[in-house]
């Protein structure tokens, strides 16, 4: 037996209060919907959410690439939103700073729902980190590999400094501290002379065509403004992306939207021969 409308008019009113433009997936019942979710750090998590026949009633359940099962504060009152509050940012929080500031081995396979990091120390010597999911700014469980006069050094080193952790610093500051030495970053060797893509077209510079007026052959002219995404775009490709969205607004010559990426509002100048 398929829902009543009222169940409908009450699911679309809720998935408003959490903003369409976050929604990915809808069930034709109802019964399971996806939202993207953004961090502190601004980048997108996918949330499922499965809803129980007698919703609100009881809680629905969630999945996401987090290394535990969440756990929510549920009453009949509650409504889909307080999901999306209620979700722990601080573990991807945390495996950000870590995959940011610190040399990860094999960073391009690491995953948001694993909690665990293999760093580089140099000198062929590696540390294992095992972070609590469910409280991931305390003490990690560590394991050291390398050569072992090295090794022996980084765990004396760890035992007598352990007080120091402190919620107060970031994880990699901390583990700087213990292990009482400057600890490589990730590799950004020749960064600055890599050609930079635009997030839409996946091409460093347009076709070279007469009807793109002074455009044609150009790189990517507009950067989003999010320090924590940046991403770069042509202004033409990211026009034509707006207009495509159903939620983009236009006032005079500008469009008003959010950027493919973070979801951060985006403006970009429409030609006057538009």
């Amino acid at each position: 037996m398929p829902p009543a409308s009222s169940f409908y008019r009450a699911i679309y009113s809720e998935i408003e209060e959490v903003g369409w433009e976050y929604l990915i997936s809808l069930r034709d019942d109802l019964s399971s919907l996806s939202f993207r979710v953004l961090d502190t750090k601004g980048k997108a998590h996918i949330m499922d959410i499965e809803l129980p026949k007698n919703y609100p009633k009881f809680a629905p359940s969630v999945t996401a690439d987090v290394p535990f099962v969440c756990e929510l504060k549920w009453s009949e009152n509650s409504r889909l939103k307080d999901v999306v509050h209620q979700f722990s940012e601080e573990f991807w929080s945390t495996m950000d700073d870590i995959d940011r500031a610190l040399l990860v081995v094999d960073p391009s396979q690491q995953s948001h729902a694993a909690s665990f990091r293999q760093i580089g120390l140099g000198n062929d010597c590696y540390l294992l980190l095992s972070i609590n999911a469910n409280d991931p700014r305390s003490l990690p469980e560590c394991r050291f590999f390398g050569p072992d006069n090295i090794v022996d050094s980084m765990i004396k080193n760890w035992r007598k400094n352990i007080k120091r952790w402190t919620r107060d610093k970031s994880f990699p500051e901390n583990l700087a501290n213990i292990l009482e030495t400057s600890l490589p970053g990730p590799p950004d060797a020749n960064k600055d002379d890599r050609q930079i893509d635009c997030g839409i077209c996946y091409a460093q510079c347009l076709p070279v065509d007469d009807e793109l007026g002074g455009m044609s052959g150009s790189a990517p002219d507009y950067t989003c403004d999010n320090p924590n995404c940046s991403r770069a775009f042509h202004s033409l490709c990211l026009r034509d992306w707006l207009r495509s969205i159903t939620t983009t607004r236009q006032s005079f010559d500008v469009l008003f939207g959010n950027c493919p990426y973070c979801s951060e509002p985006v403006a970009v100048k429409v030609n006057n021969s538009e």
